[in-house]
């Protein structure tokens, strides 16, 4: 399948979550993405563990399978110089540093794209850049509890509670993408660089748009729902006699057929849920009726019966049988390729198809510097040009580069040019 994004170069300055996850959607779609990282270390998220795979942290590999590592020094001025001439041939430069460091390496969107004057450039930042905080540095919890996410997570009454994903950074990360294709497109139409920004408070935001839009329209200041929202009733998670079960009766018609199902008609007629605006105004007492009906039933018999009335229900999986269920094995999304470390290696694929077609593993999550020699070859280096950058350090010995001959990285430009 020929993919969305084939031939077009990224480079990838960034690590930990919110940028990793935009130039792993990129890669899915057909990049090729240069990920550049620091010699020794590399991305911090590379010791994001226990749980390992091997000998590689799992939170890593989430988010960088299709690219390709460069360990590369930029306190050095060689280093900056092969990331200038990356930057030089890429259609899309990804950076996450914080606020003046890309400044200082002289490759903010003035200095790129004076490099390159049909660059697409793409800045993730936490607050943006503009106002009070757009110096700070920005993390996926602080800025759901900044932004308003927390305060309407978990229980009332409990502890504040985390979404247990890092959605913001995620978020972002998706963001990024879409305005990156957007802006790929304008590029192509006009000939001139794009310059692309993202924010993680601004992710954090939008993920709270109904709740603010609630406020705004009531002045109430909404409140954490549990499993529940506040606009509708019952909508939430329910006791049974082995757990709970999810159900959505998100209409009258579906609350009727809830009642019926759970052999209790009569409450269809109680004024005080005769619709949604008065259930959601009775919640407390609607809960304890719904509930007191739930509690007598074990979640399978209740969830048959719930589906046999046609009521949206499902059961609260753990990850595990999440993954082992039929329709999850069945969506293609559980996506897999021959790895020389980890054995029997998958991940969660990207959830788009093209033509009933899902992107694969290309590439699987590289090793530290494992491609040094790869890019530095395609950039014009030869390959005693990379031993003398390994010698003097800019390439830190433990990288392992390619010696035999690389790989072409597509690009919109000769594939034979050498920069200088």
């Amino acid at each position: 399948m020929a993919l969305p994004l084939e031939g077009i170069v990224v480079a990838d300055l960034t690590q930990n979550v919110a940028g990793p996850f935009c130039a792993q959607i990129l890669g899915d779609m057909g990049a090729e993405v240069i990920k550049v990282e620091r010699p020794g270390r590399g991305d911090d998220a590379r010791a994001w563990a226990p749980p390992w795979w091997g000998d590689e942290s799992s939170a890593f590999m989430a988010f960088n399978r299709n690219k390709k590592s460069l360990a590369l020094d930029l306190k050095h001025e060689a280093g900056l110089t092969v990331l200038r001439r990356l930057v030089a041939r890429a259609d899309v430069f990804v950076q996450s540093l914080r606020a003046g460091v890309i400044d200082e390496l002289g490759l903010d969107f003035a200095g790129a794209t004076a490099l390159n004057p049909q660059l697409v450039y793409c800045s993730i930042t936490a607050f943006g850049t503009r106002g009070p905080l757009a110096d700070r540095p920005g993390y996926d919890p602080l800025m759901q509890a900044y932004g308003g996410l927390m305060s309407i997570n978990g229980h009332p009454g409990a502890e504040p509670a985390r979404v247990g994903t890092s959605i913001v950074d995620m978020g972002t990360g998706m963001w990024a993408a879409l305005g990156i294709v957007a802006a790929l497109r304008q590029r192509d139409a006009t000939g001139r660089a794009v310059d692309v920004t993202t924010a993680l408070f601004e992710t954090a935001l939008m993920w709270v748009c109904y709740q603010a839009m609630g406020y705004l329209a009531s002045g109430e200041v909404p409140a954490a729902q549990g499993s529940g929202t506040a606009m509708i009733a019952p909508y939430q998670a329910f006791p049974v006699a082995d757990g709970y079960v999810m159900i959505a009766a998100g209409s009258d018609t579906l609350f009727v057929r809830l009642v019926e199902a759970l052999g209790a008609p009569e409450l269809a007629r109680d004024p005080r849920f005769a619709d949604n605006p008065s259930r959601v105004t009775n919640r407390a007492a609607l809960v304890d009726a719904v509930a007191a009906l739930t509690r007598a039933r074990k979640a399978g018999d209740l969830l048959d019966a719930l589906r046999a009335a046609g009521v949206p229900s499902a059961p609260i999986q753990r990850i595990d049988q999440v993954l082992a269920d039929a329709q999850t094995q069945a969506s293609g999304m559980l996506v897999g390729a021959p790895h020389p470390r980890v054995p029997d290696y998958r991940s969660i694929g990207l959830p788009i198809q093209w033509n009933g077609a899902r992107p694969g593993v290309r590439r699987v999550p590289p090793k530290l510097g494992e491609h040094d020699a790869d890019v530095l070859t395609w950039l014009g280096y030869t390959l005693d040009d990379i031993r003398t950058l390994r010698e003097r350090g800019v390439l830190a010995a433990a990288s392992r580069g390619r010696t035999d001959p690389p790989t072409s990285i597509p690009g919109t430009r000769s594939e034979t040019e050498k920069l200088g």
